[in-house]
């Protein structure tokens, strides 16, 4: 039997939840596939949630992981091309850790690109009248760290994963302060459907479609 883990996070920086786990949680809670779908929510702390994942990856042996986190500002759903080695947190994880140019894994390589086929899952989020594109940095806080680690436990394994941004959602998105633009938003049920997709894409797509997903910046 094929298992996929799907991950989103824990609320943070005084938020009451995180659209990646809402989402995550529609995804399980409405699954009709063959496939064994498995759950987790990770803790927005650098060390202890490479620890979980770690923990998860040993116990479940998944075929397909894809990690979600939230990208408050972007308006589409993003899956990432590449993860870096590099912790470098602006504010503080949930456990007060603000790592300034630390390695994710010390010793480990630079970087690692993601082993799902992000261009079809584009593709396949734009036939569905989902806004996607390709995203070519996950950052440096947490969802990163998350990404490179998981990248790093898969490297050489048959086993697929790979990170997905997400935008904030409509249920959960706070006011722009002052005059500030207002956070482009997407319904949680939305993002749950493209996950479903994004999914079933990974699954089905042995090698990525050849477009372009390039950024000039």
């Amino acid at each position: 039997m094929t298992v996929v883990l799907l991950t989103g996070f824990d609320p943070f920086a005084g938020a009451d939840s995180n659209p990646s786990w809402d989402a995550v949680r529609l995804v399980r809670d409405g699954w009709l596939h063959p496939e064994t779908l498995e759950v987790a929510r990770l803790p927005v702390e650098f060390e202890r949630a490479g620890i979980e994942l770690d923990a998860l990856l040993d116990r479940l042996r998944p075929d397909l992981v894809i990690a979600t986190g939230l990208a408050e500002g972007r308006s589409d759903i993003t899956p990432e091309r590449v993860a870096i080695n590099l912790a470098d947190a602006r504010i503080p994880d949930n456990a007060g850790a603000s790592p300034i140019d630390a390695p994710v894994v010390p010793g480990g390589p630079a970087a690692y690109f993601s082993s799902l086929p992000v261009k079809a899952a584009v593709a396949a989020l734009h036939a569905a009248g989902v806004p996607a594109a390709v995203s070519q940095t996950a950052g440096t806080f947490v969802c990163n760290a998350v990404f490179y680690r998981l990248q790093h436990a898969l490297a050489g394994s048959a086993a697929r994963g790979g990170f997905v941004h997400v935008p904030a959602s409509l249920e959960s998105a706070r006011a722009a302060p002052g005059d500030s633009a207002p956070v482009p938003t997407i319904a949680s049920d939305v993002v749950a459907r493209a996950l479903d997709i994004l999914i079933r894409t990974c699954l089905d797509t042995d090698t990525d479609l050849v477009l372009s997903g390039g950024a000039e910046h």
